[in-house]
């Protein structure tokens, strides 16, 4: 149980293991959906990298409490659960035909209509970053924002899929042991997450190792083979219109990436969130500050069509160590957002200026900020 530092108070745990799980019959085979709050409220839908469901992708977020109290509080929550992803799935049967990432947008499609959503917010990570953007580029006017912790949007170079390809051999003769577990870690948390010979494992980091030796190789197999066989997103990306805000750690392998789509969004809907401490892939592990402010976002988010933001692009960010609301904490290099309608027509870049911080306690989650008078 956590309690919130607002005026809204969660029973994290209680709301986190106690969703509706529902068998979702899409064009592509049944999924997995497990809901969490009411479903009168508007719609986050949130997608996990290869190898983990929701309870393994997205505890981080939705444990911490002020993160938790916020979200689940303003939003009804679908977890997507990649097919034969969820807990205790039997293996799928090899005449099944491996979907491909088309297929597995248009099943993101098939949940919605089953719930009779509209237009709604998606938060995905790696491989599910993917999947809802390329659902974004193929419905668009169902997307009101994307938030993507380091996502991928070109295809595979020769050196990942090779990786790839040796990883999926192993996943289909091995399962998820050994060397390809090991393998999943490195990608999923940085070294000084997972231990070493002087720091020990952290516990996000073993209770992941606990859910990956329950799953299926060969249902891994098939998500890995759909993502390795992606197409290049560039181009669509130049016509998405949602807002959107992308997460990534300085040292994340899928840096590259998020930068490149950065450059490719209409820069007047876009803000990049550079992690500058060591990380990789920011959920589970990912700070607590960094939670608050993914929460937030996407809770401002849902009045887009309304007020909204716009979130701008900033080539040459500086780091800071603050934001207007004092929620990013030391460390994090953030392209800021701009109320819509306030952003003047000399500025192609963000207005918002951080003129001074104060970096107190362990995390350095303290920091003090100004406006530019323009967002005033």
């Amino acid at each position: 149980m956590g309690d919130s530092s607002g005026s809204v108070s969660v029973d994290v745990e209680r709301i986190f293991f106690g969703g509706k799980e529902h068998r979702v019959r899409t064009r592509h085979g049944s999924l997995s959906v497990s809901v969490y709050g009411d479903e009168d409220k508007p719609a986050l839908v949130t997608y996990p990298d290869v190898a983990l469901n929701h309870m393994s992708c997205f505890q981080g977020l939705f444990f911490c409490p002020e993160a938790a109290s916020l979200l689940l509080h303003s939003f009804c929550v679908y977890h997507i659960t990649p097919q034969g992803h969820e807990l205790g799935a039997a293996p799928i049967s090899a005449d099944v035909p491996v979907p491909s990432v088309d297929d597995l947008a248009d099943q993101v499609a098939d949940v919605l209509d089953f719930f009779s959503l509209g237009s709604v917010m998606c938060l995905g990570v790696t491989a599910g970053a993917y999947v809802l953007t390329l659902f974004a580029t193929k419905y668009r006017e169902r997307v009101l924002g994307l938030m993507l912790v380091s996502p991928v949007c070109k295809a595979p170079s020769w050196s990942e899929w090779l990786y790839n390809k040796v990883l999926s051999n192993l996943l289909y003769y091995y399962g998820t042991r050994g060397l390809v577990k090991e393998s999943l870690l490195q990608r999923y948390f940085s070294m000084d997450v997972r231990g070493n010979g002087q720091d020990p494992e952290s516990e996000i980091v073993q209770a992941c190792r606990s859910l990956l030796d329950e799953r299926q190789g060969a249902n891994v197999w098939r998500f890995l083979q759909a993502i390795s066989r992606r197409h290049d997103l560039t181009e669509s990306l130049k016509k998405l219109k949602c807002r959107t805000l992308i997460f990534v750690g300085e040292n994340s392998q899928f840096h590259a990436d998020a930068v490149h789509m950065t450059t490719k969004l209409d820069r007047r809907y876009c803000a990049l969130v550079e992690v500058t401490y060591s990380s990789k892939n920011l959920i589970p592990s990912v700070h607590t500050g960094v939670k608050r402010l993914m929460a937030k976002v996407v809770f401002r988010g849902q009045n887009c069509a309304g007020s909204g933001l716009w979130f701008t692009c900033h080539r040459r960010a500086a780091p800071c160590d603050g934001d207007p609301d004092g929620i990013l904490p030391h460390g994090v290099r953030a392209l800021q957002a701009i109320a819509a309608g306030k952003q003047p027509p000399e500025h192609t870049e963000p207005v918002l200026h951080i003129t001074r911080a104060s970096v107190t306690g362990e995390h350095g989650g303290e920091a003090e900020a100004h406006q530019d008078a323009h967002l005033a």
